[in-house]
């Protein structure tokens, strides 16, 4: 790819920085700036993050013991449950130093987390732990992710990881599909072809691990995903790339919570470090999608379900411009390497 400014319309990142959205304008400053997070204006913009807009509001309406909502429905309360805030509150860049969002990650851990195999589930169990029967991918990789995200660095968090080295299938509705636990309590989710949501989420997570503290098995399994969506050229159908897997994989959103789209894909790739020619349609798609401005539309929200709604559908994106921007700058780096 060329300079990636050069495929803008226009430059959007003074918008990006104005000060009503301190989420986006610390992600500016580090991911396209490249500020370092020693300095004074990304320091105070993290704290500004707690002080105001959106993650604030989320942790006023927190509950004593950690959680939103009636805390047994912690996953099926979508999308207003602890689950759904965490995923938020990792997505905006809340303090994980934080004491509401420490309890709620104590939370998650104590309640969702399968504790022989680290798996998360969508309900607990009578042990205070996760229920085996109803651990899935998608809810594994996005918790997994999160608690990364908001600083939780424990033994439980590994074990998540080693739950997703061990676990994670990318399957491709080729050969027989995998038997045993978990395999044989939710086909949705793997089945002759692996559900796509939990692969990238999956994929998300171990994005998270610096590449010098990842192990053989979590290398592997990110070779294996990566080259599961490479072949699926991103958003394609691996049998047949006229198609897209899903049409909505097209229109972006943020948060994307349990689905997934296009951009959110390819930034899981970029930040693996892949740069292949596979990705191009899904390159000309996103470059595609910006206005005369250099800014994309949310095209996609679950806006009414949420706790705070987040940015307007059909509207400017500051969050979806931001994203497609950092996809585009890590492929210009990735070029230039």
């Amino acid at each position: 790819m060329a300079d990636w400014k050069s495929v803008l319309n226009a430059d959007p990142t003074d918008w990006l920085l104005k000060k009503d959205n301190p989420s986006v304008r610390y992600f500016t400053l580090v991911d396209l700036l490249d500020m370092p997070e020693d300095d004074l204006d990304v320091r105070q913009e993290r704290q500004t993050i707690m002080e105001h807009g959106v993650v604030p509001q989320i942790l006023a309406k927190q509950e004593e013991g950690g959680t939103w909502e009636k805390p047994h429905r912690f996953y099926t309360g979508k999308y207003r449950s602890t689950v759904w805030q965490l995923i938020i509150l990792a997505e905006l860049a809340a303090d994980g130093s934080d004491e509401r969002v420490k309890k709620a990650c104590d939370f998650i851990l104590e309640n969702s987390q399968e504790r022989n195999t680290g798996g998360f589930s969508t309900r607990g169990s009578p042990q205070n732990s996760g229920d085996p029967s109803r651990v899935i991918p998608c809810l594994t990789g996005n918790m997994v992710w999160s608690l990364m995200r908001l600083g939780c660095q424990n033994a439980r968090v590994e074990h998540g990881i080693e739950w997703i080295a061990r676990y994670q299938r990318f399957d491709d509705a080729e050969g027989e599909p995998p038997t045993g636990w978990p395999y044989e309590n939710h086909k949705q989710c793997w089945g002759r072809h692996t559900c796509s949501m939990g692969a990238i989420k999956a994929l998300k997570a171990l994005a998270e691990i610096p590449p010098d503290n990842r192990s053989p098995e979590v290398v592997t399994t990110i070779e294996n995903g990566a080259e599961y969506f490479l072949r699926h050229h991103v958003y394609k159908r691996s049998h047949n790339l006229n198609r897209a897997c899903k049409p909505e994989w097209r229109r972006f959103g943020f948060p994307r919570m349990w689905h997934t789209d296009a951009l959110e894909i390819m930034r899981v790739l970029t930040r693996l470090g892949y740069n292949d020619p596979r990705m191009q349609e899904a390159i000309d798609l996103v470059i595609s999608k910006q206005d005369d401005q250099g800014i994309w539309n949310l095209d996609d929200t679950f806006n009414g379900s949420f706790q705070i709604d987040i940015e307007v559908k059909g509207q400017p994106s500051k969050w979806v411009t931001l994203n497609a921007l950092s996809v585009l700058k890590l492929l210009d780096n990735h070029d230039k390497r």
